[in-house]
């Protein structure tokens, strides 16, 4: 291809100049191509690798170079002589007498240059390359990685690093490719080629570590193998990024999210550096955003626009504080560089101005932000003062012209509902409404339309102020107000607070029960999300309310089981709220739905806040502050768990070994941190905890924790089983106390389940908060979500593997396959499924992706990845036939007819054709070609329906076809699906419950019995029968002998056909007729009316099939049945007179049909057919060359001339 010209200093240095003339040279790379060039082509090779040089990818180019110039220039270069030869013709006819016109050398070199570059934009827009981020040097490096390791275009490399990668003792230096997908390696050291791919998704540890002998080292574990990478120039980028992509992966294998870049990224600058990809950028402007959003509690969409030193003037202490100014789409935030000293955070919805300032000595190129609170904040010692001021009023007017918009949206909504609002003057705008059915009456709840509906937070409702004991507690939380409104006096009141140490101070002395909700909304960032969200809530709810599903009859159950010794939960007022909350948000987030816990923590949120406080208090939680907690598998509190013993190994050692050796860390872990230690500690002691996690995130859950088990040490040590361990810590958390609560004392479960032993003594929890940051305080948020990585990785490979355990465990009585062959067969079939979901499939992967439904169909495939797998594991696959042959078996094994099939019905079509007999697999592919054809318009629908009433008896015989269209047609709200073992179940009637036990009942019967109630073979039907076995044959080693057969078995079914054709209409003719039909083989009868032209004198001849099938009885048949020999393959094809499919051709004999039994009786008259379907097939080979075909991403190479090291 012509390339861009670029100067090359030393034209002859590792190249062998092949043709020349006065103005170009046409040179070859040493060491390619015949001979390799010997020791010095083989150091070229390795030079090539390991500096990353275009030549190892396009070994000629042509240089131009004018007569006197020492400088030459590179205008193309081809990957194959016959490119790089088009090139030079092209010069020599078009250029060379045009160049000596020239006079001036200078003027040559111009006309050169402008001719080459005119070719590529001409070529650009002929073939409508499109402009993109990435650098020339960048698309080599991807086409380079496309080609080593055969990956598609769909494939995107992120980056490229030099590294050595350990094979054995023996460090082989070459280069890491790093992609959306899989992480690979590529050595080509003298003559000896190494490769290395590896998928993201099959990782389960990932580390970068330090050694005597190697200094910087990143090694990658799978379930197999581990890999040792080391000599980087720059290990932390590369492990980050490795650790980034790692952790999209795992994100896919839980929720089956897929990749999908960012567009909108800012243009590449000039300076920036020549080897970061598009993808790169965005990853990177990713994992900023990230750190940004953890930082300061922001929402999930929100995107990071750019960060700035700056100083803040804070006027509660005069002083100019240095930090970094970060702005997004919708907020400006600030945070000190000593980390505590203040944070500040301003949505861009607040603001009303932003101007610049006068600069002077003392304050430099300062910028004044107002808000609507009329708080002025002063930023100085910007750097790039006019630009960011031109991006904050960009996105300043993005945000009013959103807020307009909004109000219109909402100011119709309302104008609408006027008047079912002054009839119901009562009801609160943030208790939605939902009509079922009766004009202008609406009502709340779903049972009972007179429950009243709290207007405000349930506590306040509920407070019960005991006589004068209470008094110095009253005091006390009276001057604990008092505190935050001097504060709020100080620091500002609201989302534009200055948040200090002293903030931090006072939380932790306990916020006022009256000031709860407000402050948990502001910290947790929640209050942000419910700004930008007005009427959300009210409309989820309505949507809600009346629906049922899982989620729904499992929030029923938990209702009364949430808190239910508060006075708050013991009438149908809170009930009706906790319902509406939870139930809004099942519909809200339909991955999480409902799991235990959520109940109790959202009936403490309920207590202090609004319901739809409470509702954005519960969306913080469950989807940032505590990311997957709460879906079905607690994934996120099990990461935790992992994250808490590895702290404690750090922080507690004395006690780790003791706490493994007893498992007390996992069953504490999970009941501590899924409730936030409510359901473990009395109700006033625990909202304290709630106060600091909202204020410090997970951090405080950990601390407490750690504290816990150091103020246990002693005890602990000396239990001698897990029971006793618990009860050591259960007392110990019972007799957690808060003197300073102003609520009468509420009966804690957890005290009356534990036993009669003496009570431990009180401990005050505000001396135990404090204690936990004064011992633990130095854990910091950033390396927690570290230690979450390494956790995750572990935790999600274990439920992999547990679902893999569990879908074997569950076939395998049903088929001859072994534990070993399922389990690889099971990964094969996954990761099929996986590769769709990043390189596209005919489906959308979501859709086949469920993680509610039962272990067996939570991977589900569709046809074309069916086919994929066909080719390499089934044995018939073979020949031109074998994808239409895997259609119909797809469409076979499809019972239920959603274009998806999943493991077991993967399982029980393999199944028959590696350990069934031979009826059964010619049942199979019998059934296969007499399933009616796929047409716009079916022609006859009775023959149609008949048949589909028999094709699923065998294989899997437990689903109902119309049953499960039914269950199709059943709209998705959204909600998760009611789904037991099976979707069969999802509506247990009666009709139905005895149409399976009838099904079942079938299928005990002896298999021979159901074969007459097969549909028969029609004559279109039964060619493309003949065509499948002929494809089928074209490999194997009986090859002829089974043409021979196959042709004798033809021609005898024809004669059949037509027989049973004749006999229809002569019914008085005996039935014995067949019989001796079927034993008359025309082996025994050389004058039979089928006439084989035989074998010897054709074998050679190519004009002419191997065995041609000629009926003597129907000419019409002549041209209905062809055979074509194309290299020895002979397959069965149709003649032109049928072009448009043989059911609609008018040649076809309407009458003609054959029975199975008729089929299987003509098989079995031949030895070799017979031999052929009872031969037994190593599945395990098939296994292990399907394995190596999917790793490399094609059909392995010869081995012999370079390594392959793959993992699993």
């Amino acid at each position: 291809m012509w390339v861009s010209p670029e100067d090359v200093l030393l034209a002859g240095a590792l190249w062998i100049t092949e043709r020349a003339n006065p103005y170009f040279i046409l040179q070859k790379r040493k060491g390619h191509g015949d001979g390799g060039g010997g020791l010095a082509g083989l150091l070229v090779g390795t030079l090539d690798v390991v500096l990353d040089s275009s030549a190892r990818m396009a070994p000629y180019r042509i240089l131009y170079q004018t007569p006197d110039s020492l400088v030459y220039w590179i205008i193309a270069h081809g990957t194959s002589r016959k490119e790089i030869t088009e090139h030079w013709e092209w010069l020599e006819h078009n250029l060379l007498q045009t160049l000596s016109i020239f006079e001036n050398e200078n003027d040559i070199t111009t006309f050169v240059k402008g001719k080459v570059q005119g070719i590529i934009a001409e070529y650009n827009k002929n073939h409508d390359v499109k402009e993109d981020d990435d650098t020339d040097k960048f698309k080599e490096a991807s086409a380079k990685f496309r080609k080593l390791f055969g990956m598609p275009e769909e494939e995107k490399l992120v980056n490229y690093y030099s590294c050595s990668y350990w094979k054995g003792k023996v460090p082989r230096q070459g280069w890491l490719y790093l992609s959306i997908n899989h992480l690979c390696f590529y050595s080509y050291l003298l003559g000896k080629e190494v490769k290395l791919v590896v998928r993201w998704a099959d990782i389960t540890q990932l580390e970068k570590s330090a050694t005597l002998l190697l200094p910087d080292v990143i090694k990658v574990s799978t379930r197999t193998n581990e890999h040792v990478f080391s000599v980087f120039l720059n290990i932390n980028e590369t492990f980050k990024l490795a650790e980034q992509l790692a952790n999209i992966a795992m994100r896919q294998l839980l929720d089956n999210k897929g990749f999908e870049q960012d567009r909108s990224l800012p243009k590449l600058k000039k300076k920036s550096p020549k080897k970061v990809s598009a993808l790169k950028r965005d990853l990177d402007a990713r994992a900023k955003s990230e750190r940004y959003r953890a930082l300061f509690r922001l929402p999930k969409d929100e995107k990071l626009d750019g960060h700035t030193d700056c100083t803040l003037w804070t006027p509660f202490n005069k002083m100019h504080i240095l930090g970094q100014m970060f702005v997004s789409t919708n907020y400006i935030c600030f945070t000190s560089k000593e980390e505590t000293l203040c944070s500040l955070i301003i949505p861009l919805r607040e603001v009303t101005i932003v101007e610049k300032a006068d600069s002077s000595n003392v304050l430099p190129s300062p910028l004044s932000i107002s808000t609507k609170n009329r708080m002025t904040f002063l930023f100085a010692n910007l750097k790039d003062r006019d630009f960011l001021v031109q991006r904050i009023s960009d996105f300043l007017q993005q945000t009013t012209s959103k807020i307009h918009l909004e109000r219109e949206l909402t100011g119709s909504l309302n104008s609408s509902d006027d008047e079912v609002y002054s009839q119901h003057g009562s009801l609160l705008s943030s208790s939605p409404q939902h009509s079922l059915g009766s004009e202008g009456e609406r009502t709340f709840n779903l049972n009972d339309s007179s429950v009243p509906t709290a207007t405000q937070a349930l506590m306040t409702m509920y407070r019960r102020r005991s006589p004068e004991e209470f008094n110095p507690k009253l005091a006390k939380e009276f001057m604990k107000e008092q505190a935050w409104k001097n504060h709020f006096a100080e620091y500002g009141q609201g989302v534009c607070m200055y948040r200090t140490e002293k903030t931090k101070e006072l939380v932790l002395k306990g916020i006022p029960e009256s000031m709860r909700g407000e402050l948990w909304l502001l910290f947790s960032g929640a209050i942000n999300e419910m700004a930008t969200h007005p009427g959300y809530y009210e409309d989820l709810v309505e949507k809600s309310m009346g629906k049922y599903n899982l989620a729904t009859e499992e929030i029923e159950r938990d209702l009364h089981r949430s808190l239910p010794e508060h006075p708050a939960f013991q009438n149908e007022m809170g009930i009706a709220a906790l319902r509406r909350v939870l139930t809004a948000y099942a519909f809200r987030n339909p991955n999480i739905g409902y799991c235990q816990a959520m109940n109790i923590v959202t009936s403490v949120l309920l207590l202090y806040a609004k319901e739809e406080e409470a509702f954005w208090l519960l969306v913080a939680l469950c989807e940032r502050m505590l990311p997957d907690y709460y879906n079905t598998r607690v994934v996120g509190a099990l990461v935790d768990q992992g994250v808490f013993e590895e702290l404690a190994r750090e922080y507690v050692p004395q006690l780790y070994d003791c706490m493994q050796d007893l498992g007390v860390i996992s069953t504490i872990s999970l009941s501590w941190f899924l409730t936030l230690f409510l359901s473990v500690m009395p109700f006033e002691s625990a909202v304290v905890v709630v106060d600091c996690f909202f204020y410090d995130g997970i951090k405080v859950i950990f601390q407490l924790a750690l504290s816990v088990l150091h103020a246990n040490i002693h005890q602990l040590l000396g239990c001698k089983d897990d029971g006793e361990a618990m009860t050591v810590l259960g007392r110990y958390l019972d007799s957690v106390t808060n003197k300073d609560s102003t609520l009468p004392p509420i009966p804690h479960l957890h005290s009356l389940l534990t036993d009669n032993g003496e009570p431990h003594p009180e401990v005050d929890i505000f001396k135990l908060v404090r204690s936990s940051y004064e011992k633990f305080g130095s854990i910091r948020a950033d390396v927690i979500e570290q230690m979450r990585f390494k956790q995750r990785l572990r935790v999600i490979q274990t439920i992999e593997d547990t679902t893999k355990r569990n879908v074997v465990r569950t076939i395998v009585t049903e088929t001859a396959f072994s534990i070993d062959e399922l389990e690889e067969l099971y990964v094969l079939f996954k990761a099929e499924h996986l590769t769709s979901c990043y390189w596209g499939g005919s489906s959308n992967p979501t859709e086949r992706h469920d993680p509610s439904l039962p272990y067996l169909e939570q991977y589900r495939i569709d046809v074309e990845q069916f086919k994929g797998l066909f080719n390499l594991l089934f044995p018939w696959a073979n020949g031109a036939h074998s994808d239409p042959l895997a259609v119909r078996f797809f469409r076979l094994l499809d019972q239920n007819g959603d274009a998806l099939i999943n493991f077991r019905e993967f399982i029980s079509g393999l199944g028959v054709l590696c350990h069934g007999d031979l009826t059964e697999k010619l049942k199979l592919l019998y059934k296969m070609h007499v399933l009616p054809e796929i047409t716009h318009e079916q022609e006859e629908p009775d023959s149609a329906f008949e048949a589909t009433q028999y094709f699923f008896e065998d294989i899997t015989p437990e689903t109902s076809v119309g049953h499960d269209s039914k269950c199709r047609s059943e709209k998705d709200d959204g909600f998760v699906r009611v789904t037991f073992k099976t979707e069969k179940v999802k509506k247990l009637n009666t009709p139905d419950y005895r149409h399976y036990l009838k099904l079942w009942n079938q299928e005990t019967k002896p298999k021979r019995e159901n074969t007459k109630d097969l549909p028969k073979l029609n004559q279109s039907q039964f060619i493309e029968l003949c065509k499948t076995l002929y494809s089928m044959f074209s490999e194997d080693v009986a090859e002829q002998e089974l043409y021979h057969a196959t042709a004798t078995v033809t021609s005898l079914l024809l004669e059949m056909g037509e027989q049973g054709d004749w006999d229809e209409g002569n019914e008085q003719l005996p039935p014995m007729q067949d019989i001796k039909l079927e034993d008359s083989s025309p082996k025994d009868t050389g004058t039979s009316s089928a006439m084989l032209i035989s074998d010897d004198e054709t074998k050679d001849d190519t004009s002419m099939s191997s065995y041609s099938v000629l009926s003597a009885g129907s000419h019409e048949m002549d041209e209905k049945l062809q055979c074509e020999d194309i290299a020895d393959d002979t397959v069965l094809v149709r003649s032109d007179s049928g072009t448009n499919g043989l059911p609609h051709s008018t040649s076809i004999d309407k009458d003609w049909a054959i029975t199975f039994e008729q089929f299987l009786a003509s098989v079995l008259t031949e030895q070799a057919l017979v031999h052929y379907f009872e031969k037994p097939v190593e599945v395990a080979a098939r296994i292990t060359n399907a394995k190596n075909v999917r790793k490399v991403g094609r059909p392995l190479l010869s081995t012999s001339d370079y390594e392959i090291s793959l993992s699993g």
